[in-house]
């Protein structure tokens, strides 16, 4: 799917949900998705001067959390950096994006992928519940070495 057609599934999505997708919030999703990494707040705001001169870090953290809150990225706690959700195509009311985020980051080559392993999920739930512990949000980042550094 091209970058225009993933933008306006983003934006239909937002819209289905009573919300909208701004041109700022469409732009920052843009760079969002162009990123080969997870990307930080302030890359992002340097690339948003570039096009747009009078950005400010507000601008960009209030896009992004409003894109965080629709499910269409997520944040690497670890790295504080942010990159395009897998499942963002799906329909999630906001606040109910709750598929299983697990990020796994090299700490050769900064490559990070978005695994969604339910087993994994149930297990960390259930050893919680045991705890007395409910679970409102679950992200796991594990650091190790991807394949190809490995090898």
């Amino acid at each position: 799917m091209d970058m225009e057609a993933m933008l306006d599934r983003a934006a239909a999505l937002c819209a289905a949900r009573g919300a909208q997708l701004t041109p700022l919030r469409r732009q920052v999703l843009r760079l969002v998705l162009a990123a080969e990494q997870p990307v930080g707040a302030y890359a992002l705001l340097d690339q948003l001067k570039a096009e747009r001169g009078g950005a400010a870090p507000p601008t960009v953290y209030r896009a992004l959390d409003f894109l965080l809150e629709q499910g269409l990225i997520h944040k690497l706690e670890r790295l504080n950096a942010f990159l395009p959700c897998v499942e963002a195509g799906h329909a999630h009311a906001p606040g109910e994006h709750d598929h299983p985020h697990q990020f796994l980051i090299c700490r050769r080559c900064g490559g990070t992928t978005e695994i969604a392993d339910h087993a994994a999920a149930h297990a960390l739930e259930a050893a919680a519940a045991r705890a007395g512990f409910r679970v409102q949000r679950m992200t796991v980042e594990l650091e190790g070495l991807c394949a190809r550094c490995a090898g």
